[in-house]
């Protein structure tokens, strides 16, 4: 197709007046779906079904260590869920520590108390004149309500096709001890669905912090995440890494089964260096007698081991795949050629990114509101909600039936092109 930079004036304005008509029809078609978050769809769900069945009453609660899930212990977890999560996780059981439901929950409550107690030994963040945080964009909007929550100071750091812009990221952090974390999602971020280069990896790993209580907050949330079998990004391991390069305890790596098993009902889990390990702890007993082992209990007897944690997550990609493509399907059949918009085709995760012409996000999104379809609301995927080129916006594929995602798709397309042409048209 002609990029629509290249049509005339009056070829523009015929192409709105066509255009705002299939907008009207569109609007009487009553859609109502919503893409704002990236909530499993149903048919996900019931995949975790059987899990409910693993116990009853009549059930063996102990760990394999004979521990009682019942009463009290483990404060670190269940033995065989620490295995499972390491696993997943790729880095040694001993390094991890099981917690709740939720992996925001434990980054909400790392960054709480470094604010009030510090990090291992360190002046509490709270008795800092400024404290700073990095923010790969575009990102995951609840990571920058977390520090936008504590007051903390957050830099945007443009986000490449192979990870952060690392000479921004050594600058800032080698630099500024005012600067004591970055925010990553490494593996098909959140929302751009692109996985860190080993270069990226071990420039991380390599920092040399101008803070002692610098931390990289790697949020590896959808690190089995694929949508293909043949097509799979892979990542080098950042604690390994980290440990090579001297930093051992440079890292917190975050994950949990929200998308595997039950959002909101399964278990999350930090890994770490030892030393963070045995700070956390310390830490933690003030906090908690303990998170829910029966539920520990529930996954490691319904997963087993890592590859059956895979082989759920083969049913998970094959529900997932067909949304995508069909969302895909359609922004390469409208929109490819005409120069107002670009995206990446993930391999995984949970989201599909766009970027169009600067200006125009926001309308958009409020033309797909008025037509029935609810996204993410344009500038969430940047700290204080503020996109600087009013550009990005996060498709979240995953609620809706293929069916509905390429409905839903066919308008957001028709509003991309519909705001465009204005655009186009206010500056000639």
């Amino acid at each position: 197709m002609k990029p629509l930079k290249d049509l005339t004036k009056a070829e523009l304005l015929v192409m709105k007046e066509a255009l705002a008509q299939e907008y009207k029809e569109a609007q009487g078609k009553g859609l109502n779906l919503n893409m704002s978050r990236g909530k499993p769809g149903v048919s996900q769900l019931e995949l975790a079904m059987p899990m409910l069945d693993v116990i009853n009453s009549s059930s063996d609660m102990h760990t394999m260590l004979g521990n009682d899930t019942r009463n009290y212990g483990d404060l670190d977890g269940i033995g065989e869920c620490r295995r499972l999560m390491a696993n997943m996780m790729s880095v040694q059981k001993d390094n991890v520590i099981v917690c709740g439901n939720s992996s925001l929950n434990i980054m909400y409550d790392t960054v709480s108390r470094s604010m009030v107690r510090g990090v291992n030994g360190s002046t509490p963040w709270c008795k800092l004149d400024k404290v700073k945080f990095l923010c790969p964009v575009p990102g995951y909007d609840r990571h920058f309500a977390i520090t936008e929550y504590f007051g903390i100071e957050m830099i945007n750091i443009p986000l490449y096709e192979d990870g952060p812009d690392m000479d921004m990221v050594e600058q800032y952090v080698n630099n500024d001890e005012a600067v004591k974390g970055i925010w990553c999602v490494p593996k098909y971020s959140n929302p751009t669905g692109i996985s860190y280069s080993d270069e990226v990896v071990k420039r991380f790993a390599n920092l040399k912090p101008a803070a002692e209580d610098f931390r990289i907050y790697w949020d590896n949330a959808y690190c089995i995440h694929h949508l293909y079998e043949d097509k799979q990004d892979e990542i080098l391991n950042i604690l390994e890494e980290c440990e090579k390069a001297g930093n051992p305890n440079m890292v917190y790596i975050f994950a949990s089964t929200s998308k595997i098993s039950f959002p909101g009902s399964g278990v999350s889990a930090i890994a770490t260096s030892f030393e963070n390990v045995k700070h956390i702890m310390s830490q933690m007993t003030i906090q908690t007698i303990g998170h829910d082992k029966i539920n520990q209990l529930r996954h490691t007897k319904f997963f087993k081991d890592i590859d059956g944690l895979k082989a759920h997550m083969k049913k998970h990609a094959e529900l997932m795949r067909p949304k995508f493509e069909a969302v895909l399907d359609v922004l390469n059949e409208e929109l490819a050629g005409l120069e107002i918009g670009s995206w990446i085709e993930p391999r995984g995760g949970y989201f599909i990114s766009f970027d169009a012409m600067e200006g125009c996000a926001k309308e958009i999104v409020a033309k797909c509101k008025d037509a029935g379809v609810i996204m993410t609301g344009a500038g969430a995927t940047y700290p204080y909600g503020n996109d600087p080129k009013d550009s990005n916006i996060r498709i979240a594929p995953s609620f809706p039936t293929p069916e509905e995602m390429s409905e839903a798709a066919k308008l957001f397309a028709l509003c991309v092109k519909m705001v465009s042409v204005d655009k186009i048209l206010s500056t000639m």
